[in-house]
């Protein structure tokens, strides 16, 4: 290896057949033929499962029995809250200490919840306790999500990163499939969640051990002792990076206006008059979506007009959730939820890339933070959003005009942040200095 980093036009011509996909035809499973990425993608799928399938038996649990509606909001609300608060922390973390440590030591406190909400639900335990486990859930998943967000890019070169990317988000749909059949299915068998809970410890326990094997490598961290500035450093690095913030302010708002999820419900029974199947179908059908997508996307080659593409995914967010807001067929509403589950994973794959390519290693914990707020805020005030609308004009108008609301965000984003609209090929918009991070990647 030189010891002077070389430029992306130096090491283009001297790549070797492994590579040379980008310009021929591109291998769909290339980031999934390394193999310490295929254990962590498997990984993945794993806890998310864990995730899901836990949520199904608290809000069975807790509504059957209190029969509050109240309660059922304080599952998230006891979870999102820790997780908002340490935020920076635990982005400072991820950057300053071992970050597979750090993932291995938040998977080991999510078994030992999922032990807990057991042992209560097996006791008839307090519904109290349960809250104060939910909490400790939301510290482990804090620390867990910049972590292994951070983590997963030190195990693939940067030549691979949309590929890893369209994976890397297909593992959170393949859980959000799986997850709430398996669990309403094993409530539906045993009689109770307690069964569910010891599955879904299960599960954590087998993302622990393929964590767990995959080998150490060897990564400079931030030694920035903790101050404000450090812990802020994710942040001002996201507001100097124009694309970044425009790619993520784009995705922020389009979800907190365009979704409308939360009111499935409704829509379900009021304007479709369609039973619980027909809703679970609803529910399920964006991530059929964009599982589908991704699927297209590892086949397709990289994006060469990433901003575009980007763009007008949201726009076509925008367009299919209005006509879902205005539809009255079944049929003709659940084809605009999967084409808002695919359409919304092309803007996640280029973001995701984006985010990464033009991170330095030292602050990709950081980074990670930053963003899984931005996430978090238009994923529970989308939700919010939603169900305040409905209350005060309708559940139609407060979609369409949230489809609507998508579509000007998107023109919006043109006014300020003009150069989106150029961005080109992701893979030319890298940080000079991750190449080193690229050459080493490619060596394992």
């Amino acid at each position: 290896m030189s010891s002077h980093p070389q430029s992306p036009n130096q090491k283009s011509s001297q790549t070797s057949p492994e590579i040379n996909h980008l310009s021929n035809r591109p291998d769909p499973f290339a980031a999934l033929r390394i193999r310490d990425f295929r254990l962590f993608a498997i990984g993945r799928i794993l806890i998310f499962t864990s995730f899901q399938m836990q949520t199904v038996a608290l809000g069975w649990e807790i509504y059957d029995r209190t029969g509050s509606a109240l309660a059922l909001g304080g599952v998230g609300l006891a979870q999102v809250t820790p997780m908002i608060l340490l935020t920076l922390l635990a982005g400072h973390v991820a950057d300053r200490h071992d970050r597979k440590k750090t993932i291995l030591f938040a998977i080991f406190l999510l078994i030992i919840c999922s032990l807990g909400l057991a042992a209560i639900s097996y006791g008839k335990g307090a519904i109290a306790w349960i809250y104060v486990i939910l909490a400790l859930i939301g510290i482990g998943r804090a620390f867990l999500k910049p972590a292994s967000d951070a983590f997963v890019w030190q195990l693939i070169p940067i030549h691979m990163f949309t590929n890893a990317a369209t994976w890397n988000s297909s593992s959170f749909q393949i859980a959000a499939v799986a997850g709430p059949a398996l669990g309403g299915l094993a409530i539906a068998i045993l009689g109770k969640a307690t069964g569910v809970y010891l599955f879904s410890a299960l599960a954590a326990l087998s993302c622990f051990i393929a964590v767990a094997i995959i080998p150490q490598r060897p990564v400079t961290y931030s030694s920035e002792p903790i101050s404000i500035k450090a812990l802020s450093a994710g942040f001002k690095f996201v507001w100097n990076n124009q694309l970044i913030l425009a790619s993520i302010s784009l995705d922020l708002f389009a979800v907190l206006l365009g979704s409308a999820t939360a009111l499935l419900p409704i829509f379900a029974k009021d304007i479709l008059q369609v039973g619980p199947l027909e809703l679970g179908f609803l529910q399920a059908a964006p991530s059929i979506g964009a599982l589908t997508m991704a699927v297209i996307i590892a086949h397709l080659p990289p994006f060469r007009r990433a901003g575009l593409a980007m763009l007008w995914s949201v726009v076509g967010f925008g367009i299919v959730t209005i006509i879902f807001g205005l539809s009255r067929w079944f049929w003709l509403s659940l084809l605009m939820l999967v084409f808002s589950g695919a359409l919304d994973m092309i803007s996640v794959v280029i973001r995701h890339t984006l985010v990464q390519i033009r991170t330095p290693e030292n602050l990709r914990g950081r980074v990670a933070a930053v963003n899984s707020v931005f996430i978090s805020a238009s994923n529970e005030l989308g939700g919010f959003e939603s169900g305040l609308a409905a209350a005060v004009f309708g559940p139609i108008i407060a979609v369409v005009g949230g489809g609507i609301g998508t579509i000007t965000v998107v023109f919006a984003t043109l006014w300020l942040f003009p150069s989106l609209k150029t961005l080109g090929a992701l893979e030319d918009y890298r940080e000079p200095d991750l190449e080193l991070s690229e050459v080493q990647a490619s060596e394992v």
